[in-house]
């Protein structure tokens, strides 16, 4: 999230909320969460210290006091309550602006129901007063990034608006074809996979491998996600990668240290 003009976003966090004493997006901690926001929602601005979000959010889920709730699931928000919290506290602590002041420009994913938009409206416009909301889709906004960015332009020119665009995030990964600004719908391509799988596999590979001892049980996410963070990465050909590590083993382990200092060694 950040102002327009700005080359690269001013706070960058996962999109998650932590919530003290609740088991995470269980029915009794929503619905706990939901009582808390409504009563609430006339002190927004003010720090919110109960349900802290982001990198604040998974630091203090690393103690088992608290849970990690998350208002997103595999690209659509399944939760408005805890979207609206996340929202305020985007908004007025880490933008630290008023929203009646600024017009805001939301992305949303491929083929988002219109009940999903008319929702996202109603929250901006009825609890946070914004002076104008414009809602597009992340490819088309990729696209025009892409050619903003680009090293190379021919002054000549005009931007172009035309091409693939795969979008992996933390719940799903979409592959979008895109002609002049407008997406071609039938040919959007979608899986339910994206990066919390990744780190949820990893993550039962390590317990499989009994890799986790018993005083860092809580943390095991979070260690995964860092060990996919440094280590993991895409190659073009599979067999000239398998090849070169069979030609030097050490090239494929890896030590990773953890929280409490241990080395947990990486190994296929």
């Amino acid at each position: 999230m950040g102002y327009a003009g700005n080359s690269a976003p001013q706070v960058i966090i996962p999109t998650v909320m932590a919530s003290k004493g609740m088991g995470s997006n269980s029915s009794s901690s929503l619905a706990a969460f939901s009582a808390s926001a409504s009563s609430a929602k006339s002190t927004f601005g003010s720090i919110d210290q109960d349900f802290p979000i982001g990198n604040a959010a998974t630091e203090l889920a690393k103690s088992r006091e608290y849970s990690l709730l998350y208002p997103i699931r595999h690209g659509q928000i399944c939760d408005w309550d805890l979207m609206e919290r996340f929202w305020q506290s985007s908004i007025f602590d880490c933008l630290k602006c008023e929203p009646e002041d600024h017009l805001f420009l939301l992305t949303e994913p491929p083929l988002n129901p219109p009940e999903n938009r008319a929702m996202t409206a109603e929250i901006a416009f009825e609890s946070f007063n914004v002076a104008g909301l414009h809602i597009a889709v992340q490819a088309v906004l990729a696209l025009a990034a892409s050619w903003a960015a680009s090293p190379i332009q021919d002054s000549s020119a005009k931007p172009s608006l035309t091409g693939t665009v795969v979008d992996s995030g933390d719940g799903v990964t979409h592959v979008i074809p895109v002609i002049d600004g407008f997406v071609i719908s039938s040919a959007i391509q979608s899986i339910p996979i994206a990066g919390r799988e990744i780190t949820f596999y990893i993550q039962s590979l390590l317990r499989e491998r009994g890799a986790f001892h018993p005083s860092i049980s809580s943390n095991t996410f979070d260690i995964s996600r860092g060990i996919k963070e440094h280590f993991c990465y895409t190659c073009s050909d599979p067999k000239k990668e398998a090849l070169k590590f069979s030609e030097d083993p050490s090239k494929i382990v890896k030590d990773f240290v953890l929280p409490d200092g241990k080395v947990l060694r990486l190994f296929p």
